[in-house]
């Protein structure tokens, strides 16, 4: 079938304000979109930039917005985004991060509020018998949120960044509830100052956009939820026992 790719380009050494360059193509309904813009690259403008590692929904490279919802380039067949010949497809870069170039941006704010909730175990307690001995239950307490790929897309369909840039922003609280949820990890108290606060859990208004774009099925908001209850009931806990 027909399609056309109307992408986002920006270059800032030659642009002073990003514009729309339209692509046509022929493509496969079965396709995937990041079929159609390597097709782009390779044979029509060598000069487009986008990213990409294993195509296959796994590093989160490809991220960015589809006629207008966050999604992997790799996980989005054509005929998802095109019904019938000659349907323009919208691609935008990533939301609330400087776009470096076209499609792609820079994480660095993103990957900055992610690593502020110290996403790994913390545990200083001795260990018995060379592990720590977690059951199944308890594994599937935080299950899904171990399958974050950290591509970003939850972060760009957040309304809440929008108008409050400093939230700390879904990635990073349902990472923070990975470990809080997990029976092995002491690191409560460590990571309660950057959650506990205005721009960090609270700012979370429950619109769902994060879950509904996650490629990972990761059930963000629920997980932002329960992480507030947990605050909630340590400090409930904290006044009864001060």
């Amino acid at each position: 079938m027909k399609i056309n790719l109307k992408i986002q380009r920006y270059n800032p050494q030659t642009d002073e304000q990003p514009h729309f360059q339209e692509y046509a193509l022929e493509a496969d309904p079965n396709e995937r979109l990041l079929d159609a813009l390597m097709h782009i690259k390779r044979f029509q403008d060598g000069s487009l930039g986008f990213r990409k590692s294993c195509a296959h929904g796994v590093c989160g490279s490809d991220a960015m917005r589809i006629n207008g919802k966050d999604s992997l380039a790799c996980k989005v067949l054509i005929k998802d985004v095109a019904r019938k010949d000659g349907d323009t497809i919208t691609l935008e870069p990533l939301r609330y991060l400087p776009v470096q170039r076209d499609l792609i941006v820079d994480q660095a704010d993103f990957f900055a509020k992610y690593r502020a909730i110290q996403p790994f175990l913390i545990n200083d307690e001795p260990v018995a018998e060379k592990e720590r001995i977690q059951s199944q239950e308890e594994r599937m307490r935080f299950d899904d949120a171990t399958n974050c790929i950290l591509c970003a897309a939850c972060y760009s369909a957040c309304p809440v960044i929008e108008k409050r840039p400093g939230f700390i922003g879904p990635a990073a609280i349902a990472q923070a509830y990975r470990f809080l949820a997990d029976t092995r990890d002491r690191g409560f108290e460590d990571r309660l100052p950057v959650l506990d606060q205005p721009e960090g859990v609270w700012a979370c208004e429950n619109y769902f956009e994060c879950t509904k774009c996650c490629p990972r099925s990761i059930l963000i908001t629920k997980r932002i939820n329960q992480t507030k209850k947990m605050i909630e009931k340590h400090k409930a806990a904290e006044e009864e026992h001060p």
